[in-house]
């Protein structure tokens, strides 16, 4: 019990911390808060799966789904930042 506390709590910090930085984007408008806003959407969905994985259906493998929802996560803020950086 206490391990899927952890993978839930770790997921809905992450879903708040993009909801919270996307507010901010749609009060100032500054790209590198929605980049950063989709990037830890993306990071609180990879823990909810992360709890999927291996709490709830331990029996199916959904390591590959998790990398790519990580990968494409950290891909929008990479690029947020770089496109920012111009």
């Amino acid at each position: 019990m206490g391990v899927a506390a952890v993978y839930i709590l770790g997921a809905l910090i992450g879903l708040a911390c993009g909801v919270l930085l996307l507010r901010g984007y749609a009060r100032g408008r500054r790209k590198l808060l929605l980049w950063s806003g989709l990037c830890f959407l993306g990071l609180g969905l990879n823990n909810f799966l992360i709890f999927l994985d291996l709490v709830v259906y331990p029996e199916i493998d959904l390591y590959l789904l998790r990398l790519s929802v990580n990968l494409v996560a950290m891909v929008l803020l990479l690029f947020g930042l770089i496109w920012e950086s111009n």
